[in-house]
């Protein structure tokens, strides 16, 4: 790629000097050489000094057996910096809560990536692009404004 048509601006943000494209998006390499792509640095929420990559959680929070969708991101925090929220819609018919959801991510994965809000949605409160990503930025926004 040589750079974004029309938009120096863009281009300057995500080409380096060394003609390197930074694409915002977080890899592993494995010991053969294959890449995985583990999230977004956007996305990325640092609480209170650790690193928390989203997509981790959210990969979580899927398996549960009546969640349909799952979105984490961070919202802003006096103390910590950042504290994790997970906006999730429920399959058609089923019931869950906060508290289930706390439960079953209990010991699975680290406590401090546990979300600290669980917020229920139908899948028309996402904010989605044309697309069909969701716009976590936006989500952001919204979220923060509902939990001042």
């Amino acid at each position: 790629m040589i750079g974004y048509w029309e938009n120096e601006e863009a281009t300057k943000a995500s080409i380096d000097a060394t003609k390197w494209y930074h694409t915002g998006d977080m890899a592993t390499m494995d010991e053969d050489g294959y890449c995985r792509i583990i999230g977004r640095f956007k996305e990325l929420i640092i609480m209170g000094g650790r690193n928390i990559y989203p997509v981790e959680i959210e990969k979580y929070i899927y398996t549960h057996p009546k969640v349909e969708d799952v979105h984490v991101i961070g919202i802003p925090d006096d103390r910590l910096g950042e504290k994790v929220v997970a906006c999730i819609r429920v399959k058609a018919g089923e019931k869950l809560t906060e508290e289930d959801i706390k439960e079953y991510c209990q010991g699975e994965i680290s406590h401090y990536k546990i979300p600290k809000h669980i917020i229920f949605m139908e899948a028309e409160a996402f904010p989605m692009t044309v697309s069909g990503k969701v716009q976590k930025f936006k989500l952001q926004e919204t979220i923060s404004e509902q939990l001042k």
